[in-house]
């Protein structure tokens, strides 16, 4: 069984749907849980009143199953209510050693008629939430000598998703946070991964509205949110020993979602590469059946002057980055 008992972890959004999910699984596994949630509603609004029952509610059903637990009602929104939920952790338990970053809200809007405030309020929750928390508690994590990071981003930030590009371009962001904070923390014991979940929840319901579907539909009976669980828990504990990476979690499917670089053309190096020399190899360009996944952007240039047999780190010079690694395809 894969245990947390002695660990301290931290779950926002941990109110209902996933987040619940998630807290009650590390409990019943026996870390300590921070049950983060605001309790306001799906979109975020201002005049949405906070409930911290919501969060309170999760606190003793953890505990009426012999659980330990604390409830937090800060906003991850901004750097105190990030600082805030990180200060509870240590103020009750001592330490951090797991983040599950799930909090955040949800809007359909055509991309042509979505208000600047909507698109602003969208990244202030789900990316720089993401930040507000992540940073504080990664020092917490790095002077206890490691921790966990699990970054709850979405499908619709990597594939795409009619009607939310507020909401893709924020669970985009925190791929890009994750991949960041897994090459810096690697080196203290920091691991970094991310999860794209699908799952039915109070998202899916308040979008979809029709209650009939719902009920009838075999889709939303296939993506039970407890389906999800399993990989949040698994990336969130000391058996991951991996980091950068990012998995789907649908219907019972769990894979890896990766960025490829495919081997693409090289110029001649003598050449000055023109637009009609773009169109004539569009074909070797485009093609994804050779490619690498770089584990940072070092890779993508050391491969390239490999390719051209230019010594990318001439004499003694250094480069403020990790030895990089790839992965083939």
């Amino acid at each position: 069984m894969i245990d947390f008992t002695g660990r301290v972890a931290v779950v926002t959004g941990a109110g209902r749907g996933l987040g619940r999910l998630y807290a009650l699984d590390l409990a019943r596994r026996g870390a300590a849980v921070v049950v983060n949630d605001l309790g306001g509603g799906m979109r975020g609004l201002p005049d949405e009143a906070a409930d911290s029952r919501v969060a309170d509610a999760v606190v003793d059903e953890i505990r009426g199953a012999g659980g330990t637990a604390i409830a937090s009602y800060d906003s991850v929104d901004s750097p105190a209510g990030g600082q805030a939920i990180v200060d509870a952790a240590v103020g009750a338990f001592g330490r951090l050693d797991a983040v599950v970053s799930n909090a955040g809200i949800f809007n359909s809007v055509p991309f042509e008629d979505l208000p600047h405030d909507e698109w602003t309020r969208m990244l202030r929750v789900h990316l720089d939430g993401g930040f507000h928390l992540s940073q504080p508690a990664y020092r917490v994590m790095k002077a206890n000598g490691g921790g966990r990071f699990v970054f709850v981003s979405s499908s619709a930030g990597i594939f795409g998703q009619p009607m939310e590009a507020h909401y893709a371009a924020a669970k985009a962001g925190l791929v890009g946070l994750t991949n960041v904070i897994a090459i810096e923390g690697e080196a203290h014991g920091i691991l970094a991964n991310s999860v794209m979940p699908t799952g039915f929840s109070r998202m899916v319901t308040e979008t979809v509205g029709d209650e009939k579907f719902l009920a009838e539909s075999g889709f939303m009976r296939a993506i039970r949110p407890e389906l999800v669980v399993p990989l949040v828990t698994f990336l969130a504990s000391t058996a991951c020993t991996f980091t950068h990476r990012n998995y789907s979690a649908a219907a019972g499917r769990y894979a890896r979602v990766f960025v490829g670089l495919s081997e693409g053309w090289l110029a001649d190096a003598d050449t000055e590469p023109t637009a009609e020399d773009i169109e004539a190899h569009l074909e070797q360009i485009s093609a994804t059946d050779r490619f690498i996944v770089p584990a940072s952007i070092v890779d993508e240039v050391l491969e390239v002057c490999e390719r051209r047999g230019v010594n990318a780190m001439p004499g003694n010079a250094e480069v403020a980055f990790p030895e990089p690694g790839r992965d083939t395809g």
